[in-house]
């Protein structure tokens, strides 16, 4: 199901699902994003104090309740995450699906750790999300902010995505699914974890060594995740060490798997990151390195 899509006076609710907020960057972004047209509110633990540990925005229930409160509000429309880090996981069995179910479709947006997030409001809501640059980061550049602007308000303008070239050559359709790499390694096992069956994946890291990287593919590779798999579109793998090292190992682990797969795709850790949808169908064109949707993302 697609959530609606945005309009001027609708309103847009930042919060922190994950690590803490720098406060520089969130005052940077809030002008932009009230440009929209938009009321923002702000979570609570989108200017908290870092919580304990201090990698974490506030503790896992008001990270919670923050998320809860945001979807349940009648007059929101969109809940964008103000950036990722690592939290998510740890709230995701005290948020109340069954009354987020029952409040209706919003827009979910962010990336990162926020792939936790896109997963479980997938298989809790059966909604499609999007998976987009978030305002308190570096890297919500020009680029970035107009591309999400439009993903959200006219989405119609934003059915091509171009980038990348082909390590397998090839076309093929299927629901846009994944994100983050580490975070779909960790949901194995959990009610969330879904699969890639049928399906074209993103994925994408950053700061992992490449035998991490290496661990994480062969995690999912062994689980069957993968199994039924119809393209993967690579994105960015920052500071993830040599990037010829990187590229040899998705050359041994994902290429034997025979769908197309286009790398360097320019979305995730790296600036000027386009907003992608998460859960509509999607055609990969490996040759011409294009993400065509077959429909707008959201209604």
């Amino acid at each position: 199901m697609r959530p609606p899509r945005l309009r001027a006076g609708d309103t847009l609710a930042l919060v922190a699902p994950a690590g803490p907020v720098p406060a520089d960057l969130l005052e940077k972004a809030l002008p932009v994003l009230r440009g929209w047209g938009v009321e923002v509110r702000v979570g609570p633990c989108v200017k908290a104090s870092p919580g304990s540990p201090p990698y974490l925005s506030a503790p896992d229930a008001a990270r919670a309740a923050e998320f809860t409160e945001a979807w349940l509000d009648p007059g929101v429309r969109c809940v964008l995450a103000a950036r990722g880090g690592y939290g998510v996981q740890r709230m995701l069995d005290l948020v109340d699906w069954a009354a987020l179910r029952a409040a209706g479709p919003k827009v979910l947006a962010g990336s990162s750790d926020i792939t936790a997030l896109h997963r479980a409001v997938d298989v809790h809501l059966g909604l499609s999300t999007v998976f987009s640059p978030m305002p308190a980061s570096v890297l919500f550049d020009d680029f970035a902010q107009e591309h999400l602007r439009r993903s959200l308000f006219e989405p119609e303008g934003t059915l091509v995505v171009r980038g990348g070239s082909a390590l397998v050559p090839g076309r093929a359709s299927g629901v846009l699914t994944g994100g983050n790499l580490s975070l779909l390694a960790a949901g194995i096992g959990t009610p969330e974890h879904g699969s890639a069956r049928d399906a074209i994946v993103l994925l994408e890291d950053v700061t992992e060594s490449v035998y991490r990287l290496d661990r994480m593919l062969t995690q999912l590779l062994r689980s069957g995740w993968f199994d039924g798999v119809r393209g993967i579109v690579l994105g960015s793998w920052a500071a993830c060490g040599d990037p010829a090292d990187v590229r040899a190992l998705v050359v041994e682990r994902l290429v034997p798997l025979g769908v197309p797969l286009v790398e360097e795709f320019g979305f995730g850790h790296v600036a000027s990151s386009p907003t992608l949808p998460l859960g509509v169908p999607v055609t990969l064109d490996a040759d011409r390195g294009t993400l065509t949707f077959d429909a707008p993302a959201l209604t």
